[in-house]
């Protein structure tokens, strides 16, 4: 087998993923250190939507604090990632479990990252994936129609708009398993491809366009595997 153009280690790193049997201490970390690369990524992105939803808020209640009621949408929205990372954390146990993970880099093989990279290309280019898209772009239209009254409505505001930005993003953050979840390099990456395509004026036109790179580095990832 040719050497993974997903990954980049060592020869002898990558010749047989640890099969070592998780025990519960390995889970609760690997879900720990899922939810605080989630809180570490998402925040940044969701910022304009927060000083936007704050704004509002202020000019709708002059009188009171916003600071509770800001918190709470923050949390909505945290929430809905700390959940995406039970998911994530069980992802990375069961590519664990079927010998498709190099535990050292937290990567996996690289027919496994090559779907990977097809998969979040794809899903680039469907309508779920621009309708998400769009109301993470639009943070006065999401919240003038989302707008919800007081503390537990702002839970709800977050919550919801976690939602639609889990929609737009899931399919990225499982790259990190193609380079490394541990490779601070790729996470910072990611979280800035996040950010951009979030506020950048032709964000959807650079969705479409990461699309079709990271299709074709599947692409070219599988045929590295099978030798052509």
């Amino acid at each position: 087998m040719n050497g993974s153009p997903t990954m980049d280690m060592p020869a002898a790193q990558m010749t047989m993923p640890n099969m070592q049997a998780w025990q519960v201490d390995d889970i609760l970390f690997a879900l720990l250190m899922w939810a605080i690369m989630m809180v570490a990524m998402m925040t940044p992105s969701v910022t304009p939507m927060i000083l936007t939803f704050a704004g509002l808020n202020r000019k709708r209640h002059a009188d009171k604090t916003s600071i509770s009621a800001t918190a709470s949408f923050l949390l909505g929205y945290l929430i809905v990632w700390i959940l995406f990372s039970i998911g994530a954390a069980l992802l990375q146990w069961g590519f664990h479990s079927a010998e498709l993970l190099f535990t050292g880099t937290i990567s996996v093989t690289p027919f496994t990252g090559g779907m990977l990279l097809i998969l979040a290309g794809v899903y680039q280019f469907t309508p779920l994936k621009y309708a998400c898209l769009s109301n993470c772009r639009s943070p006065l239209s999401f919240l003038t129609t989302e707008w919800r009254e007081g503390t537990l409505g702002a839970l709800i505001m977050g919550l919801r708009h976690g939602i639609y930005c889990l929609g737009c993003c899931w399919q990225l953050m499982l790259l990190l398993f193609v380079a490394g979840v541990m490779n601070l390099m790729w996470v910072a990456l990611i979280a800035g491809y996040v950010f951009v395509e979030k506020v950048a004026p032709a964000g959807k036109w650079l969705s479409r366009v990461f699309g079709l790179l990271i299709i074709g580095w599947g692409v070219w990832s599988l045929l590295q595997v099978i030798g052509m």
